[in-house]
Order: structure tokens, then sequence, then C-alpha cells
């Protein structure tokens, strides 16, 4: 792993340790990927999460539901799911005559969104408004969303068969985009140990109340950002529309993710300001689902991650930060 995604040892809030430790009773070695959905949740973020069938992201966002005590709905795309599979749908009542909405399974405090690329974009365009707005509009009518609400996505790498790739416009919506990865053999040995009598999810107890969460990503909020981090992130987001192997870069909505989660991950570790070490840390899981490659830099092969690592090598990083400000 290169130097800005290497899992790095923190010292964390003692209620989200607590969170932490007890989805790791279910998922094994993923402590890192645990945290960053964390600072997603905290920031009134959403996760994608790219990866190869059978690594854990379906049981890594049930841990974290079950952990919450939330309501979890799963989705299920697939090539004939149509929009009103998503956000409900008005059916006539013939005792009542009157129509009556059906929630559609969006409408929950965590979302899986399985496979989302295995649906038509049409179907994935219905998960925007929800995203972006904490509502969805159904029948020509508004209605919010619950909160917290907090959407985790899945899709199987693009060059996979029968996948419809996200447009940049949805992929903007999501606040970080990693992967969980092979786990290593002790890892694997591990998980066979654990499911051998009974699956961990079964007996899973909430460690933290939906109040206690709301509560905190109202503090997320007073998490300071001084100016010279600012214009860090800034230089970061811009260089991205700069680099010779960028086509299309980062816009503001970049910067403002970028900042949220980094109040989110100061918050983590008991900290009432944002430092660079956070932007710089975050930065590759913000940005690299956010810029396009130009075609010399797609015949290479290369990624995205490179490229933001490269900036990171780049942008002058402040030498202190001045909270004051």
């Amino acid at each position: 792993m290169r130097k800005n995604e290497t899992e790095q040892e923190t010292v964390i809030r003692p209620q989200l340790r607590a969170l932490v430790d007890n989805v790791e009773k279910v998922v094994v070695g993923k402590r890192r990927e645990v945290e960053l959905s964390l600072i997603a949740i905290l920031s009134g973020g959403h996760v994608l999460l790219e990866d190869v069938p059978g690594v854990g992201k379906t049981m890594m966002v049930r841990a974290i539901a079950k952990s919450l005590g939330a309501e979890f709905k799963r989705i299920q795309f697939t090539p004939d799911l149509l929009p009103s599979d998503v956000t409900g749908v008005s059916i006539y009542n013939q005792k009542t005559m009157e129509f009556e909405f059906r929630r559609g399974p969006v409408m929950a405090n965590i979302v899986l969104a399985d496979e989302i690329n295995r649906t038509s974009p049409k179907t994935q365009a219905a998960l925007l408004e929800a995203l972006e707005e904490g509502s969805v509009t159904t029948d020509g009518e508004t209605r919010p969303l619950d909160k917290p609400f907090f959407v985790m996505a899945t899709q199987n790498p693009i060059e996979y068969g029968g996948t419809y790739p996200l447009p940049e416009a949805q992929l903007d919506r999501f606040l970080f985009k990693f992967r969980i990865g092979y786990p290593t053999k002790a890892e694997e040995l591990d998980v066979l140990r654990r499911v051998e009598k009974q699956h961990p999810i079964e007996s899973l107890a909430p460690v933290m109340a939906l109040e206690e969460l709301l509560r905190m990503q109202e503090e997320v909020k007073d998490v300071h950002v001084a100016d010279n981090v600012k214009q860090y992130i800034i230089s970061i987001v811009n260089a991205t529309r700069q680099h010779h192997h960028v086509y299309l870069g980062g816009s503001p909505r970049a910067s403002i993710a970028l900042m949220k989660a980094g109040q989110a991950y100061a918050y983590m570790q008991e900290r009432s300001y944002v430092i660079p070490d956070d932007i710089k840390y975050l930065a590759s899981f913000v940005l690299q689902h956010r810029i396009l490659l130009n075609s010399e830099a797609k015949l290479s092969e290369m990624e995205s991650s490179r490229i933001i690592f490269d900036i990171l090598e780049q942008v002058h990083i402040p030498a202190e930060n001045d909270k004051a400000q």
C-alpha cells in the first residue's frame, strides 16, 4: 500500500472504539475499512465499495447496523429493478378508497445497495436524490428520510460482464470509495473458526444508540478547520484539475467532502481541530473516484490512486495548524 493509504494506528473516542471492536467480532482484519465507514457516517456521507464477491462487504454493513440498533435494508440491484422498487410506490387501498404510500427499502437508517452497477442507469439515478438531499420524491411529493441515513453501495469491478458503470454525477455523491481486499491466511483461518458453528452476526448486540450517533454528527460540525488547512485542501483538489494525466479533476464538492471527512476523522481521535495529516490520509479515499483520467493514462493502465499519491507528494503541507484562525 502507498504511504497515504496505510492502516494507521489511532487512539479513537471510547464510544467509537467500542463500536469498531463490536463490528470486528464479525469482520476480521478490516479495522481501517470499518473506521472509514464510521467517518463517513459521522460526516453524513456514504461509501462505495468496489471489490470481488465474498470478501465481507455485506457482513460489514450488517454488523455496523446491528451495532447501532439501526433499521437496516438491503437492495439487491438487478437489470430488471425499477426506480419505484428503490424509493417506494403508492398503492390504491380498496377499503379506504385512498392511495397509500409503501416505503421503499431506501427509507431506512442504513441501506446496503448491493451490486449497484448491475442495474440500469435509470434505477441507479433513483438513489441520487436520497444520497444528496436525504429525501425521495414519488408521485410529486418529497418525503424526508429518517436520520441517521447511510448508504453503503457495493459494485463488482467494471471489467466484469453485465455491468453499468456509475456516471460521474452519482460517483460524486459518495464520500469514500475503497476496497476491502482478501484476508491474510491467519485472518481467513480466524474467519473459519468463528463461523464453524454459528455466524457471529447472529449474536451481535447494539453498543450505541441512534440518539448518541445523531449527537455525535452534530458535534462533528463544530470541529475547527483553520484557514491554512482549508487552503491545503483547495491546493490538493486544484492540483487534480491541472495534472497532465487527468481529464476531469475534482469539483468544489470534492473540497467540501474532504473537509467534512477531515472533521469527522479529527472528532474520532478526540481532537477539536483538523490537522494536515488528517487531510493527507483521507485524500485518496475521497478523490480517487472523483477524477477522470485521460486516454494516455488509461492506455498506461495508470490508477487514479497513483495520481492522488503523486499530488500529495508535490503539494506543500502547512507547517503548523493555526487553531486560532
